[in-house]
């Protein structure tokens, strides 16, 4: 493994007119620059520019001015620096694993749902409807992409294990300790319309979403309102209906949209960035029950819950230890206090450029 300090790229230009040439035109100019490598990968300033307008973007999006994004993107270089690291380890993690494939497929089968929902006969068509709607596919496939790797690297390599780590005996003792944690909960059975962004104006798409509430709480039909508007492929079939749900898993998003409405009343119109907008219905609320009950999913969930954060973390430190990660001089300031936390707090050994000098066997 090549220990390299800096690469630049080189970019030479030489425009010749007649026998003369002149300085400027025979200056390299560098054109990137690695801020660290890792392991073989390496982090150069122009993804790095490239994550900080994308959130300098959206937050002027959500309304914020693009002065004070800047700011705050520019405040905080080093923890998107030691993000980016870490997301190259996951990266690098998921291809040892060969997890690339079923990464690939779960994406594409976002792309395939979200096509079937519109009535779409190919991807390129969605494709092109996207990029009519200012919404980039290779955009929305890369954060996907981010997102799935790190999912499925954490599930296989955190969560499965942490799952069926405790014994059966440490499951009966852990349910008895917090018999509390495992009574009947609070559950809510709710029906959807859900409208896509995908080929249409986002605008046009929320003020239809606002119009369909208003006239749902002013008594019009609910089933003919879903076959008629939701772009769920199986809207017709479903009417709309979805899963009964424990209140306390419910995505934060839509608990809030919920909370104070009762059986028979309408949500808000719930959007989902980049993907549409859902208008719930909540048809049941059963209400929680004081007696608990021993499952032995929902045992092992709580436990895992408990102990996933703690888990994650080593696991991450133990990436980094196992790998060679240098930052260069200008950035390691910033960058190195927030990517090494965890075991400067553990005063244990990092394995970085100078550990690995030293033993160069690893």
């Amino acid at each position: 493994m090549k220990h390299i300090y800096s690469i630049l790229f080189l970019l030479s230009i030489v425009a010749l007119a007649g026998v003369s040439v002149s300085a400027q035109e025979t200056q390299e100019r560098v054109v990137d620059e690695v801020v660290a490598q890792v392991n073989e990968g390496v982090i150069t300033l122009s993804k790095i520019k490239r994550e900080a307008k994308a959130i300098v973007d959206n937050a002027v999006k959500e309304g914020k001015p693009r002065d004070e994004a800047q700011k705050m993107v520019d405040e905080k270089q080093g923890e998107m620096i030691a993000n980016l690291i870490n997301e190259e380890l996951l990266i690098q993690k998921a291809k040892e694993l060969n997890l690339d494939s079923q990464i690939d497929g779960t994406i594409n089968e976002r792309f395939v749902q979200i096509m079937k929902q519109n009535n779409m006969k190919s991807i390129d068509a969605l494709y092109a409807e996207m990029e009519k709607s200012g919404v980039d596919p290779v955009e929305i496939r890369e954060m996907w992409r981010k997102q799935a790797t790190r999912d499925l690297v954490l599930q296989r390599e955190v969560q499965s294990k942490e799952y069926w780590r405790p014994s059966g005996k440490e499951l009966r003792e852990y349910y008895e300790k917090n018999k509390s944690k495992f009574t009947k909960p609070e559950t809510i059975s709710m029906s959807e319309i859900f409208l896509s962004f995908a080929g249409r104006d986002e605008k046009t798409v929320r003020e239809k979403a606002k119009q369909l509430v208003a006239q749902l709480r002013g008594g019009a039909d609910f089933v003919k309102a879903v076959t008629e508007n939701s772009d769920r492929p199986d809207a017709a079939t479903t009417k709309g209906k979805v899963d009964t749900i424990v209140v306390k898993d419910l995505d934060e998003k839509f608990a809030m949209a919920v909370k104070d409405v009762k059986a028979g009343g309408y949500s808000e119109p719930i959007e989902i960035d980049q993907i549409g907008i859902n208008i719930l219905r909540v048809d049941e609320r059963t209400q929680a029950s004081s007696e608990s009950f021993f499952d032995e999913n929902a045992v092992r969930m709580a436990i895992l819950a408990e102990r996933a954060p703690t888990a994650t973390k080593e696991f991450m430190t133990t990436l980094r230890k196992d790998s060679y990660i240098k930052i260069g001089e200008t950035y390691r300031p910033i960058v190195s206090p927030i990517l090494f936390a965890e075991e400067r707090k553990e005063k244990t050994g990092v394995k970085t450029e100078e550990t690995k000098a030293k033993n160069p066997s690893k």
